[in-house]
């Protein structure tokens, strides 16, 4: 089975300088600010000492600027425009990463259909997030035919409906907002036709910068004049979800600084935070424990997969929900923080999963 990998590849370049090839130089700034020392750094990524302070002085060059300042017997540290270089390339990843997984998997089946006649893939569409990346990763280790695509909830339900997938991946809140959720999705659900396959529940909440500066405690306090806020886009399931929670608190959009501004994934808000951009922000505990981020909880939430009923007893769908199911799946998505994968692979009616909301 063909793998591919799709990675963002940026260059930068100013006035009649030739454009420079980013990628080995973030690598070596990377390392550097790991192991605070450039002779260590370069011996690891395979660079001679000269090779990485040519590569160093040529970007200085560019921007006119130090990247590194040298402490005398302690090594060097990034400088302002060295760290700025590095959050913004962790915040490009994690606002790319999704598009270009669905890509990377679109392409091996074309590439798998183009040569031979594969075995027919299991569509996954779904809602992204670190659980789903965790389980793309042990499809991939095994090579099951399984086309990826990210999509928020709503469209991942909508082409179950029509037939355009096997999979569909969505989240629910719990509490309150749970009946009015459900009722929303099951305009794309009929519990004689479909089943659920849980994954996991997880906790939502403020994401907010480290040591949390700002005094963040609850949603009234990004509405405070002072606090930069980043969204995540309109029509996810997050979205919604925050929207929700302000207007049971009565606090109303303009009143938040950044309302309008978003990301497409958990992982793109908390690198903006990370990189000074923004205070808060509304999304996963893992996002926050990934970034190194304090995180104040506010709901909790439910992942399920739909898929038609009795589908899962079949393989490669049946081989899916075995990983799913499997404990080494479920200590790891544990392992992730703010999620718990205990019930993983239990297969559900709508009544068992969400009782009389599925029917009201």
């Amino acid at each position: 089975m063909y793998k591919v990998s799709i990675e963002p590849h940026w260059r930068i370049a100013f006035g009649k300088n030739p454009a420079m090839d980013t990628a080995l130089l973030l690598r070596l700034l990377t390392v550097i600010h790991a192991e605070g020392a450039i002779l260590q750094a370069a011996k690891i990524i395979g660079l001679s000492y000269r090779h990485a302070w040519g590569l160093l002085r040529e970007a200085e060059e560019i921007f006119g600027a130090p990247l590194l300042q040298k402490h005398r017997g302690r090594g060097a540290t990034l400088t302002r425009l060295g760290t700025t270089l590095l959050w913004a390339d962790r915040r490009i990843n994690a606002r790319l990463s999704p598009t270009l997984e669905s890509l990377s998997s679109e392409l091996e089946r074309e590439l798998a259909r183009s040569i031979s006649d594969s075995a027919t893939p299991v569509r996954l569409y779904a809602s992204y997030g670190f659980a789903v990346a965790a389980l793309m990763e042990r499809i991939n280790a095994i090579e099951l035919p399984v086309e990826l695509r990210y999509l928020n909830s709503m469209e991942s339900l909508a082409a179950l409906s029509q037939k355009e997938c096997e999979l569909a991946g969505f989240h629910v809140p719990s509490g309150a907002f749970e009946t009015e959720t459900v009722q929303l999705f099951m305009q794309y659900l009929c519990p004689k036709q479909h089943q659920l396959i849980h994954l996991a529940h997880l906790k939502q909440g403020l994401l907010v910068a480290p040591g949390n500066p700002k005094k963040i405690r609850g949603l009234r306090d990004i509405a405070k004049p002072e606090v930069r806020f980043v969204n995540r886009q309109t029509g996810s399931g997050t979205r919604r979800t925050l929207e929700l929670l302000l207007k049971e608190h009565h606090i109303p959009h303009h009143a938040i600084n950044g309302f309008e501004t978003s990301e497409f994934t958990h992982a793109a808000v908390a690198a903006y935070i990370a990189s000074d951009m923004a205070d808060a922000g509304f999304g996963v505990e893992t996002a926050a424990r990934h970034f190194g981020l304090d995180f104040v909880p506010l709901t909790k939430e439910r992942y399920f997969f739909a898929v038609c009923k009795n589908a899962w007893k079949e393989a490669p769908l049946g081989d899916v929900l075995n990983i799913i199911q499997s404990e080494d799946f479920k200590r790891h998505v544990n392992q992730l923080g703010g999620y718990d994968a205990n019930d993983a692979g239990q297969v559900l009616s709508f009544s068992e999963a969400f009782g009389a909301a599925s029917t009201a």
